[in-house]
């Protein structure tokens, strides 16, 4: 079984309107919801052996502040092709992975991580495929299962959604 988790970069600033959009870094509220998703992703053994990131800004500082929360160390592949790259794109970067990496993280952008996870679902439940395709929040994070043995099996339909999280589930969590 394959495991791939689709993390939306978190919340970017936009306080500098004359930096250019791939230099936006993150907010106050990015800040803290990034490490909350990757404590999040620990507690519930998401534990991805190989990471691929969009090369902006945004996606780099949520990744440095989830890294170290994992339980172990990936490997981490930055990419500037990930920045907006299109779903079919993206499933492209999956199917050429080499066989190895089992559970793989990618972080990048919305509305195409978004339609990306929409495309690979083909199961899993309807609340959660529910919630995913109304809206994909920054920081957002869902987890597809592929019984497929190797990425170049991985197709549109295949997947099944295990977990679909956003930082208000976590805040959530605390307050209970």
């Amino acid at each position: 079984m394959l495991t791939l988790t689709l993390l939306r970069h978190a919340k970017s600033s936009w306080k500098n309107p004359a930096l250019p959009d791939r230099e936006r870094p993150l907010n106050t509220r990015g800040m803290g919801d990034a490490p909350a998703m990757g404590r999040a992703m620990s507690e519930r053994g998401i534990d991805p052996e190989l990471v691929l990131c969009s090369s902006a800004q945004r996606t780099v500082d949520t990744l440095a502040l989830v890294l170290p929360e994992l339980k172990i160390e990936p490997e981490v592949v930055y990419d500037d092709a990930l920045y907006h790259a299109s779903p079919d794109q993206m499933l492209g970067m999956l199917r050429d992975l080499q066989p190895g990496a089992r559970s793989v993280l990618l972080i990048g952008h919305n509305p195409e991580i978004q339609a990306l996870a929409l495309g690979l679902i083909g199961a899993g439940p309807k609340e959660l495929r529910d919630r995913l395709a109304e809206k994909y929040p920054t920081a957002g994070l869902a987890v597809i299962n592929f019984t497929a043995g190797l990425w170049s099996s991985v197709d549109a339909g295949s997947g099944s959604l295990s977990l679909f999280l956003a930082p208000r589930d976590i805040r959530g969590d605390a307050a209970s």
